[in-house]
């Protein structure tokens, strides 16, 4: 189970984007891709056949994940994500000060 999920809120703690939030869009491995985070100019050939336009493309690169943390909405921070197994034996993620859970 990852700490850090698709649709999560997100901010970034170190890099060029520190401190900006954002929805994450993808997860692959240890890296994820974040909405408008680290955006990069990519040069792009234009092919026909796939109907794409060449030229200078903008698009978010990713990040590693131990770069951003879960963003907390009750008290506007980045929290630390650890898991607990509830009396059902479902298994949910919560914010390691609060306790509280993420899944509900």
């Amino acid at each position: 189970m990852n700490r850090i999920r698709k649709g999560d809120q997100v901010i970034v703690i170190a890099g060029a984007d520190k401190g900006k939030k954002g929805e994450v869009v993808r997860v692959a491995g240890d890296k994820v891709i974040v909405q408008n985070i680290n955006i990069i100019k990519r040069h792009t050939k234009p092919n026909p056949q796939a109907n794409i336009a060449g030229g200078i493309v903008e698009r978010e690169a990713p990040i590693h994940i131990s770069n951003v943390m879960l963003f907390n909405q009750a008290n506007g921070k980045g929290e630390r994500v650890g898991f607990k197994v509830l009396e059902n034996g479902r298994k949910v993620r919560v914010f390691r000060s609060s306790g509280e859970a993420i899944d509900a």
